[in-house]
């Protein structure tokens, strides 16, 4: 799959205590064009992220579906209980398939 052009940021604590829950926080650099805006005329083509998916050590944590509302420069904030070290792979879809990846690490104490 193509890659994105966009090289998303994520704000994750290094360490955390077994049982802690951390705070996470996402964002990537989208225009999040519908389709149905007009500039000079004509109407700007249609560009959504439709997907970002979250993996904690090769499980699911976080799967967002993004719809018509979602707002350029998409923002998540969500939390997340560790008791172990964790692997967290972070994968935002657009329409065409292209894929933004991000990876991170949290080491558990």
């Amino acid at each position: 799959m193509n890659a994105l052009p966009s090289q998303p940021r994520i704000r994750i604590p290094r360490s955390a205590r077994a049982g802690e829950v951390i705070e996470i926080r996402t964002l990537i650099q989208h225009p999040m064009e519908t389709g149905l805006r007009h500039e000079a005329g004509r109407a700007l083509p249609r560009d959504m992220l439709t997907r970002l998916m979250v993996r904690l050590n090769g499980e699911t944590v976080l799967a967002a579906d993004f719809q018509n509302g979602t707002a350029t420069n998409p923002y998540h904030v969500f939390f997340v209980r560790l008791d172990k070290p964790g692997h967290f792979e972070f994968i935002w879809t657009d329409e065409k398939g292209c894929q933004a990846r991000a990876e991170a690490r949290v080491a558990v104490a």
